[in-house]
């Protein structure tokens, strides 16, 4: 009872924040393609702005984990949320293509302090107990304002044109920044202390590098196939001749499926261990890619879909917990920044490993390629995901 009452205690302060920065996310990532198209932009000069937020973050992990380590968790976040707000009024008034890509690079870069930080806190304030729920909440609650941001900025662009996204954006920042505020000290860390470690970023990445290529090189692979879920859905809609608002709706089912399962996921975690979680979220993920190219009507579509949405809601907060669990008590941070540094760029490289196998291959073996990947993230999830963690254990 005490430890859930741990968790309540800290639950507004971290969980209101996320839901505010997700609703902010979800809101402009429809529209940041549009702003570029609106300044004078090609689509494919288009498509690398809207990829200049994935690149913002994998060139920020490093150094998020270096500034937690420096100024500690709480204030990385508030500083996180500066920087994007500013990023988001650049996003207003630039007057070319190129000042809007570095905007949303920053807004990248933002993303990768906010999201290592908030990690890093949890995973020192939550007992180890409670640790997969804690983190599993989070990413879902993630989820769940990036479901709710795009309604948000489509009523906000009703009377501001797309401006109104990123103002839905900069107010949920600037909410999130006050939340943060009433943001409770770690038990046993006096306010104001820095975590300092005792070694250098680099010397904590030399010191647990087999961890690195073993568990982080299964993070890369889990993230390629879930960055790819999002974008074989909508293309293989395209190639059976749906139309944009029934793809959508099918998309959104697999969503809303996706952000039902974070709790489940992470009390089935808690208990069990993390391996029967990891592995049957890959497996199931890949089964679904495995199925895609025999769909052929919405229906068939729709429930593969949904097949999708349950492996990869099954996955919520596994890779953070897994960073977590493997993450030293001292130089925390500067592991998770490496580590995450694996899983995001499997993130970008997904969409790209199936671009690539489309142009030589075509749409439906570069999707079975995809269904060997999530397959081949199950294996390395079983072969490299230690024993569960115990009371006893040291994080």
């Amino acid at each position: 009872m005490s430890q859930a009452r741990s968790l309540l205690k800290i639950a507004p302060a971290v969980y209101l924040p996320a839901l505010l920065y997700g609703i902010g996310q979800g809101a402009i990532a429809p529209v940041v393609a549009l702003s570029a198209t609106h300044l004078g932009a090609s689509v494919a000069v288009a498509g690398l702005v809207v990829a200049a937020a994935g690149l913002g973050q994998v060139i920020g992990d490093i150094p998020a984990g270096a500034l937690t380590n420096r100024i500690g968790e709480r204030s990385a976040m508030l500083a996180a949320t500066v920087l994007v707000s500013l990023a988001l009024a650049a996003c207003l008034v630039v007057p070319n293509v190129w000042g809007l890509a570095i905007a949303i690079g920053c807004t990248g870069l933002a993303g990768a302090v906010w999201g290592l930080a908030r990690q890093a806190y949890l995973s020192e304030a939550v007992p180890i107990e409670l640790r997969a729920r804690a983190l599993s909440t989070l990413g879902g609650v993630q989820r769940i304002g990036s479901f709710i941001g795009p309604f948000l900025g489509a009523g906000a662009m009703k009377f501001l044109g797309t401006d109104g996204a990123y103002w839905v954006h900069l107010v949920a920042a600037l909410l999130a920044c006050g939340v943060l505020l009433s943001l409770p000290d770690i038990e046993g860390r006096p306010r104001g202390s820095r975590p300092v470690a005792a070694q250098s970023t680099w010397v904590v990445i030399r010191d647990h590098f087999p961890v690195l290529r073993t568990l982080g090189v299964g993070a890369l692979l889990v993230g390629a196939v879930r960055a790819s879920r999002q974008v074989v859905i909508p293309l293989w809609a395209l190639h059976i001749g749906l139309d944009p608002q029934t793809t959508s709706i099918i998309f959104g089912l697999s969503g809303a499926v996706d952000m039902l399962l974070f709790y489940p996921a992470g009390s089935v975690m808690d208990r069990l261990g993390r391996k029967w979680v990891a592995v049957p979220s890959m497996f199931v993920l890949g089964l679904a890619h495995l199925l895609l190219p025999l769909t052929h009507t919405a229906v068939t579509l729709t429930l593969v879909a949904l097949l999708m949405g349950i492996g990869n809601g099954l996955g919520a907060g596994v890779i953070m917990t897994l960073g977590a669990d493997a993450s030293p008590p001292v130089g925390r941070a500067q592991f998770l920044g490496a580590f995450r540094l694996f899983a995001d760029t499997g993130n970008g490289a997904g969409p790209l490993l199936l671009a690539g196998a489309t142009a030589l291959l075509g749409l439906g073996p570069a999707i079975v390629i995809m269904a060997g990947t999530g397959w081949a993230a199950a294996t390395a999830m079983h072969r490299w995901i230690p024993p569960h963690p115990r009371t006893e254990q040291a994080a």
